[in-house]
């Protein structure tokens, strides 16, 4: 049964769970979306009822029914390097890709449709209240004077981007910033504007989950630390991550976000005030874990490695693709 994992050529992270992988055996195949057509192929055949696919990739034939699990790690654009890409090539091969890997059976992390809907930012802070989860006080609007009157009740504020890294090529990350106080606010409404109460941290915070596992780690603000420097990824490194307990209460409510959002992998980024809250930020379904792993050495890829390892029943297929758990 082997590992499929949907993700470009150069991805380090990915490398670090490979070799737990290999080391326990479990055969792996690395297929990027964006090859299909040109280095990548696909097939898949419905007859008599059955279903049977075929994934081609790196020189590798693989039968879509031997897939035990998917990892959805850092997929390119399906059909971007094909010799004459277009949209409509992109949109048959991702229907193609991802619909006929639905049929093989296999776990996802993530699945597509979940993933999908959790990177969406607005989602995310109302599933994390329903959760259980801290969230500091947000808005997100065109309307300018609905910006100047959240900056009165709130005057100290955060502006963030709603979608992420800007789409540039390669992607560019958009670091989270103070607001100036005296903003008008005019620019609102140009675009949607995401204004978030600041959380005056005495550290952040990076809660990793992979299915039942909780690994946290803490980075202390240093107590001279410049109060405008409000992202950790672009702040001076100061101080390192170290392993931190998960608080009970917590770990009940990040359990519950990621079981209502159908996630077996997440990234949690808080931000720990001076009582020692962790108010939620955002959880990326795809985050980075490796500098996490170096810096505390918790074992994250191997946990990522088991999780993807682990063997599980096979199913017969219906007609229609589903599949019927066996006693």
């Amino acid at each position: 049964m082997t590992v499929l994992i949907l993700t470009g050529e150069e991805d380090v992270t990915a490398d670090m769970v490979v070799v737990h992988l290999n080391a326990s055996g479990v055969p792996v195949i690395r297929l990027d979306p964006a090859d299909l057509t040109a280095s990548a192929a696909l097939s898949g055949e419905f007859v008599h009822g059955a279903f049977r696919g075929h994934l081609s990739s790196g020189g590798r034939l693989v039968s879509m029914s031997g897939l035990r699990s998917v990892w959805v790690r850092r997929p390119g654009t399906p059909a971007a390097r094909a010799p004459q890409p277009s949209a409509w090539l992109t949109e048959e091969s991702a229907q193609s890709l991802y619909g006929l890997l639905r049929g093989c059976g296999a776990r996802w992390m993530n699945d597509p449709d979940a993933a999908g809907r959790a990177r969406h930012k607005p989602w995310q802070l109302r599933h994390a209240q329903h959760s259980g989860l801290p969230v500091p006080a947000t808005l997100i609007t065109t309307f300018p004077r609905a910006a100047r009157a959240f900056a009165e009740r709130f005057p100290d504020l955060v502006v963030k981007p709603v979608s992420g890294a800007h789409p540039q090529e390669p992607p560019r990350a958009v670091p989270t910033s103070r607001v100036a106080p005296g903003t008008d606010f005019d620019a609102v409404a140009y675009g949607p504007t995401l204004l978030q109460r600041r959380i005056a941290k005495r550290a952040d915070v990076r809660l990793t989950v992979v299915g039942d596992t909780l690994l946290a780690a803490r980075k202390a603000t240093p107590a001279d630390a410049d109060p405008d420097h409000v992202d950790v990824r672009f702040a001076p490194s100061g101080t390192p991550w170290e392993p931190v307990e998960v608080p009970p209460r917590l770990a009940e409510a990040v359990r519950s976000y990621v079981t209502g959002a159908e996630l077996a992998y997440g990234a949690f980024d808080f931000a720990e005030d001076a009582d020692g809250t962790w108010w939620f930020l955002e959880c990326n379904q795809s985050g980075q874990f490796g500098f996490v792993e170096v810096e505390t050495g918790q074992p994250i890829s191997l946990t990522i490695a088991q999780w993807l390892g682990r063997p599980g029943p096979r199913e017969p297929d219906h007609a229609d693709g589903r599949r019927v758990p066996v006693p």
